[in-house]
Formats: C-alpha cells, structure tokens, sequence
C-alpha cells in the first residue's frame, strides 16, 4: 500500500507528511476507542439490570475490537520491515474483528431482550 501512494505522491516531504497524519488520525481512534471502552466497562460494572449490563459489555466489546484492529493497522501499515510486526498485526486484526462481531452479535441479542 505504502508503494502505491509513494507512486502517486511527487516529492518524498508529502509522503512522510502523510504517514504523519496516519499515525496521528490512528493514535487518535486508539485513544478515543479505549476511552469508550474503559466507559462502557465501567457502566456495565454499576448495572443492576442485566439487559443494561450485557448492552454495556457487548458496547464495550464493540469499541475494544475497533481499538485492536486499529494497532493493527498501524502495525501493517505505517511501519514496514519486520515479519513478526506483520505476524503480531495479523494476530491483533483476527482478535479485534472476533471482538467487533462478537459484540455486535451480543448487543443485537440484548437489543432484542430491551424491546421485548
């Protein structure tokens, strides 16, 4: 991916200008992620309510997996070289979208329970 900008981008200063604003728009989701996902643990710890608590958990759930494919992303993309930064992306990719999926399943689940 990065070759493909690199071609399409005349000077090298608009390429590192690039990656720069990647990694700074990347570390912002990061950031802004794991805050919701500390939020969401935390309201579903002070829950009384099951259905409350499994919507917060699967929220939680939700914003923890966008939080780890977003490492991913700057683990693969950003930064090139190392086949076990590759590897280590891989694996945080797999495990982010296990936890995106999973927490859609289960707030769809407790969305249905709410409206019942």
């Amino acid at each position: 991916m990065i070759q493909w900008v690199a071609s399409t981008i005349d000077t090298k200063k608009e390429l590192l200008l690039l990656i720069q604003v990647l990694q700074w728009a990347l570390g912002l989701l990061i950031v802004v992620t794991s805050v919701l996902s500390a939020v969401f643990s935390y309201r579903a710890r002070r829950s009384a309510d099951p259905v409350l608590r499994g919507l917060n958990t699967a929220r939680m759930n939700i914003c923890m997996g966008l939080m780890l494919v977003f490492i991913s992303l700057i683990q693969m993309i950003v930064f090139t070289g190392s086949t076990l930064r590759v590897v280590i992306g891989a694996i945080f990719q797999v495990l982010g979208l296990f936890n995106l999926f999973a927490g859609m399943r289960n707030q769809s689940h407790f969305n249905r329970m709410k409206r019942a």
